[in-house]
């Protein structure tokens, strides 16, 4: 995460950015649970179709939806929009709900789609994309926040030397869709990697996200900060071909740990 919305802007693959280590991605909150992710109705279109602002949330679909105002009342549908908020809308952003008379903050952080927060914003399909992406990335298996570094091919994932040095482990990449009806979760595994234990636990096979494999044959060939993009719902076969009707994302977060 970059200090200004300026240094994002035409800044070369792999370039360091003037970044306030103390307040970067390596350290943002990554406790969402499992059960958040998938026992909630919040990512209808109800939500997504409109701007994550104060007055949208109070003035149409998002609050007076009874599933969604439903949703509300559960303390977990609150923490995925908290984690919703905070990978769309960027550091400083804030609004409340009130729900039933009790009012619940959200907070921007990384502003992936910064614009969904504006008056009439809407969450598009690369906002999908992204926010999914950086949602899925921060489940945690046992709700426990780990201190991660979290890379893509957007400005506001970028990292500088520092870093990179000191997250060099890489874990696996995250994509899909949360606001699909159902909802597409996926991830790969890198290729140094065998297991994704802070997101899974100690088996894929049981994992809340669909581990479809080595990130080396999901994925494009990784950036010079080791992100993955491009990341497909099928892996390549042994022809290195990918299955008829295999899906992209471009949407993809890579993370890194100490």
């Amino acid at each position: 995460m970059v200090t200004s919305l300026a240094a994002c802007v035409g800044v070369p693959e792999g370039e360091d950015y003037d970044v306030d280590a103390a307040e970067q991605a390596v350290v943002v909150d990554n406790a969402l649970t499992s059960n958040a992710l998938t026992s909630n109705a919040l990512t209808s279109n109800a939500l997504t179709s409109n701007a994550l602002t104060s007055n949208a949330l109070t003035s149409n679909a998002l609050t007076s939806n009874a599933l969604t105002r439903s949703a509300l009342r559960d303390p977990l549908a609150r923490q995925l929009l908290k984690y919703v908020v905070s990978c769309a809308l960027p550091r400083g952003a804030h609004f409340d709900i009130d729900v039933d008379g009790v009012v619940y903050g959200f907070d921007g952080g990384i502003g992936l789609h910064k614009n969904w927060g504006d008056t009439g914003g809407s969450c598009d399909n690369a906002c999908k994309a992204w926010v999914s992406a950086c949602v899925l990335s921060r489940v945690n298996f046992l709700g426990i926040p780990t201190p991660i570094s979290m890379r893509g091919n957007q400005c506001e994932l970028s990292s500088d030397s520092a870093e990179r040095t000191a997250y060099a482990t890489r874990e696996g990449a995250y994509y899909g869709n949360i606001f699909a009806n159902p909802p597409l979760y996926f991830a790969c595994v890198s290729p140094e990697q065998t297991s994704i234990q802070r997101v899974c636990g100690p088996s894929l096979d049981d994992c809340v996200v669909k581990v479809v494999g080595n990130c080396g044959d999901t994925c494009d060939k990784p950036r010079s900060d080791g992100s993955f993009e491009n990341c497909r719902d099928h892996a390549r076969s042994a022809s290195g071909q990918f299955p008829s009707g295999t899906i992209a994302y471009d949407g993809s977060v890579t993370i890194f740990l100490q």
